[in-house]
Order: structure tokens, then C-alpha cells, then sequence
């Protein structure tokens, strides 16, 4: 039988005793805190009708961070962890083990961080700002319970989908879906004397298929659907308040409509762009969202991920500038339900909502402890680690652009030539993000108001501070969208986030053929 995420409540006490207990033997120790997580979930993945995979596992490991040192310094340690492991003394001497580890990194990072003060003047002592020290418990919310739910059931409806998918039309060459449900557990303990134990549901659909017609190119289609909710999301409780075969269908068709269509073109020129809101979701996931985490801002993730256009040093930023027109508001929010939602984020941070940019004055910066008292800003959460076994990284949330006030269909009927971007796929982005190239599922011809012919293969190109200035107009039709494969760090760590906003009309140019 697998472990369950229940065994935490056998481990709680002794996880909490030993952080407490080597909080007081570490001599040069001025922080640490240990992260022990367990996640059970079931998933089935089909190709045509066909199955291809049922899974019922668990994931389990645990994460130590330290700071110790003369010149303080961090100290990581992470390990996954076995059936065998679970054990309640096989895991408290990993544990033990695991912070020793951690310790000797700390004091071995900052005595080369000692060394190398004479000739680098910016290696400084790592500080933390500080936070509410909190003890909770927080249980999964759902309707049904992923735990519940019968494999069987699982596969059949993976299978059912991917059947009808495939059937749908004679151009279909080929259908996959992916479902997965699955309860998440994790306990954070600090020597500060936090104790944490949240839990968090998580249900996903995928759908990937290609369709082609006569001899043109095939065409790719693939989206997702999920929240931070029980089976009730495959059912029809998500974004596109559809059930699972529903939304798998309506992707079939638009993938069908666009085997038939023609590829747009580049332009020289910037034309009016409106850009629904799927679209927008990786629009600010790509331009706001990754250019507001404050290790980015700081350059920590210059070697192999780049910088922000938002920030050059203390003396030269954007911060209190206008960066987009008067209708351009973004915000960070993870206590709204979406793929970015908790309570506590991994340093066990109260999560809370911030500002990013109001009225098109760019306000803040999504940080850490450590970010944040480098900027001399309040700490707002936004720590997250894919695993307890990963460090955690600043990472957005539920990043996305405010509603406006106006009706979608106006945005539309106001444009006398110009083109519909609908519905993101795949993203190009500049180092520092100050430009952006993502393409588009559908592209759509605008002539006086009426969408009149459909597009493939297109989208749009800007940079990123002229587009969010030529801003307009800003719909009323918000809506937040999953994006389930965000990628940051080194080693990668693939992250769930949140992002989304209403229709927008700015200025691009055209991408294409």
C-alpha cells in the first residue's frame, strides 16, 4: 500500500521537536527551517480511444535550508524520499543528516564568501526581513475528493475523450489526453518557531492532437484545463465552465478549423491589435509576470535566465514610473483559486495580494525574505518550490492584468481595420523581456467591426512597455486561465501559476510567414 499524506500527522511533532532542538545546537546558526512533504495522485493518459498509462503513486521528500556563517550564507539540502524512509526513526535520522549537511554548506559557502570579500566588496551577509512567525493547519478544500475517485473512472473518461476527439473529423490524425488528481501536504517548521501544515488539492486535464487537410501543413492543437480543486474541475467547475470531454471537443474543432486555414503574414507596420484574454494569459505571465520576481530583479538569474527590463540598479528603475497607459492595471494574488493559490507560501510567508501596476505605474516587485530586505521592501509571499526537496524560488502566483469596464464586443466593433488575437501558444522572449514575440491559436482579420476571415500560424511582436502604453481600451470579461509547465532555476523547476486578464486593444505587428 502507497503512503498517504496522513503520515504527516504521525511525523508532525517529531519534525517539530528536531528543528527546535537543532535550532539550539547550531551554534553559528542564525536560521533554518526544514520542509517535509507527501503527495498522493492518480492519472491516466490515452492516445485515440486508446490507453496508455494509469498511474495511483505518491511523490514524498524533504528540504532543509540554513543560514550560518561568520558572513552568513545559505546552506540547502533536499532529498526524495522512499516507502522505507517514511518510517517515523529512519526519517528523523535523514533528517538529522540532512540539516548537518545543510549546516556544513552554510559555513563552507560563507568562508569562501570570506575569502573572496577583499576583491568582491558586493558579497554581503544574507539577511531576512521579518515576517509573522505562525502555527496552522490548513486542509484541502474540494467538492470531490481526488482520493476518491476510482482509477477506472479516471481512464475511461481519459479514453472517452480522446476517442471522440479522434472520430470528430476525418482530418483528426491524432488525439492524446492527460488527466490527473492528485492532494498535496506539506509541513513547514522554522527555528523561528513556525509550524505549517497545509494541504492543497490539484486536478488537470490535457488535450494534444494534430489535425491536417489534404496537403497542407498539419496543424497542432493543445490546451489545458485545471485548479486547485478536487475531481469537480473535470466535471466542469474551472475556467471554461466545461466538463472535461466538452472542453476536449471544442479544442478538436478549432483545431480542425485552422488545418483549413490560410497563414498570415508578417508586417512592417503596426496595426490594432484586440487580444482576448487566453491570450493575455501568457502575454503577462511573459512581460509582467517573470520581470516582477525580484531575483530577477537582482540579477540572481542573469547566468541562465535573464534580467528585467523593469530594474537596471537602486538609482535606475522603473519603480513609481509609468511603464503602460492609464488603463493598465496588474496584480499578484494568491488567495484567489487558481494554479498560483495558497496560504502560506514556502517560507511560510502569510499569502496576501499586492499591486504590481496600478494605473499603469509600476508599484512593486514579487519577493522573497531575502529580496525583500535587499530592496527594503515588505515580504509578500511569493517563495515557492516545486518539490520540498527543491530550494525555493521567487515565483509569480495568480499574476494577472485588472478588468476595465467596457463590453469585449465594443472593443471590437470600434476597430475599423485591424486583427483578433486569439487564444496564446508559444512564446519568444527577450533577455531582459523588454520585447515579446508569442504566437497566437487563432488570428482573426478585423474590417469595421466584424471579424471576417481566419488566420494560422500568426501572432504578434512589441516591446513590451510600447505595447502596455498604446493600451486603449480594457475589457470587462476577465478571466484566469492554468499555465501548468512554468519553467525557472537551476536545476529547471516546472511550476503551476495562475495568469490571465480581460480583452485588451494596443498596437503590434503581425507575425507570420
Amino acid at each position: 500500500m502507497k503512503p498517504n499524506s496522513k503520515i504527516i500527522d504521525t511525523l508532525k511533532s517529531t519534525v517539530s521537536e528536531i528543528v527546535q532542538k537543532q535550532a539550539k545546537s547550531l551554534r553559528e546558526s542564525s536560521y533554518f527551517d526544514l520542509r517535509l512533504g507527501i503527495g498522493e495522485f492518480k492519472s491516466a493518459r490515452s492516445e485515440n480511444g486508446t490507453s496508455k498509462e494509469a498511474l495511483d503513486d505518491y511523490e514524498a521528500s524533504f528540504g532543509i535550508r540554513v543560514i550560518a556563517g561568520e558572513i552568513s550564507s545559505w546552506g540547502f539540502y533536499g532529498q526524495s524520499l522512499g516507502r522505507k524512509d517514511l518510517k517515523p526513526g529512519e526519517l528523523e535520522r535523514l533528517l538529522l543528516s540532512g540539516i548537518d549537511t545543510a549546516y556544513g554548506r552554510a559555513k563552507a559557502n560563507a568562508k569562501r564568501k570570506s575569502e573572496f570579500k577583499k576583491i568582491a566588496n558586493a558579497l554581503s551577509e544574507v539577511r531576512l526581513a521579518k515576517i509573522k512567525v505562525c502555527q496552522e493547519t490548513i486542509p484541502a478544500e474540494f467538492e470531490i475528493d481526488p482520493r476518491g475517485i476510482p482509477l477506472q473512472k479516471i481512464l475511461k473518461t481519459s479514453m472517452n475523450a480522446s476517442k471522440q476527439m479522434k472520430a470528430l473529423d476525418p482530418s483528426v490524425q491524432f488525439a492524446s489526453t492527460t488527466i490527473k488528481t492528485a492532494i498535496t501536504r506539506e509541513l513547514f517548521c522554522s527555528s523561528e518557531g513556525a509550524v505549517i501544515d497545509q494541504s492543497l488539492p490539484v486536478t488537470q486535464g490535457v488535450v494534444y492532437l494534430s489535425a491536417q487537410q489534404g496537403e497542407a501543413s498539419p496543424e497542432v492543437g493543445y490546451d489545458y484545463v485545471g485548479d486547485v480543486r478536487g475531481w469537480e474541475v473535470i466535471e466542469g467547475k474551472n475556467c471554461y465552465n466545461s466538463n472535461f470531454l466538452d472542453f476536449a471537443l471544442e479544442r478538436t474543432r478549432d483545431t480542425v478549423d485552422l488545418a483549413g486555414a490560410e497563414f498570415l503574414k508578417t508586417t512592417e507596420e503596426e496595426v490594432v491589435v484586440v487580444t482576448n484574454p487566453h491570450y493575455n494569459t501568457l502575454l503577462v505571465h511573459e512581460i509582467v509576470g517573470h520581470p516582477t520576481e525580484a531575483d530577477r530583479v537582482l540579477k540572481m538569474e542573469t547566468a541562465y535566465a535573464g534580467r528585467t527590463w523593469l530594474f537596471e540598479s537602486q538609482e535606475r528603475n522603473e519603480i513609481g514610473k509609468r511603464i503602460g497607459s492609464p488603463l493598465v492595471n496588474a496584480f499578484s494574488d494568491p488567495t484567489r483559486r487558481g494554479y498560483g493559490y495558497y496560504t502560506y507560501d514556502a517560507e511560510g510567508t502569510p499569502a496576501k495580494a499586492i499591486t504590481v501596476i496600478k494605473n499603469g505605474v509600476l508599484k512593486t516587485f514579487l519577493n522573497g525574505r531575502e529580496t525583500a530586505a535587499i530592496l527594503g521592501h515588505e515580504p509578500n509571499g511569493s517563495m515557492r518550490a516545486t518539490a520540498p526537496s527543491m530550494v525555493p524560488l521567487v515565483r509569480m502566483t495568480n499574476t494577472i492584468f485588472g478588468p476595465g469596464r467596457k463590453n469585449p464586443k465594443n472593443i471590437i466593433k470600434e476597430v475599423k481595420d485591424g486583427y483578433y488575437i486569439h487564444n496564446y501558444r508559444t512564446p519568444s522572449i527577450s533577455e531582459s523581456r523588454e520585447h515579446f514575440r508569442i504566437s497566437a491559436q487563432k488570428v482573426y482579420k478585423i474590417e469595421n467591426g466584424k471579424l471576417v476571415k481566419l488566420y494560422r500560424g500568426g501572432g504578434i511582436m512589441a516591446n513590451s512597455k510600447d505595447f502596455l502604453m498604446s493600451v486603449d481600451a480594457v475589457g470587462n470579461d476577465f478571466k484566469m486561465f492554468p499555465i501548468p509547465t512554468c519553467g525557472k532555476g537551476q536545476p529547471m523547476q516546472i511550476m503551476r501559476v495562475g495568469n490571465g486578464g480581460p480583452t485588451l486593444r494596443s498596437k503590434a505587428r503581425l507575425t507570420g510567414c
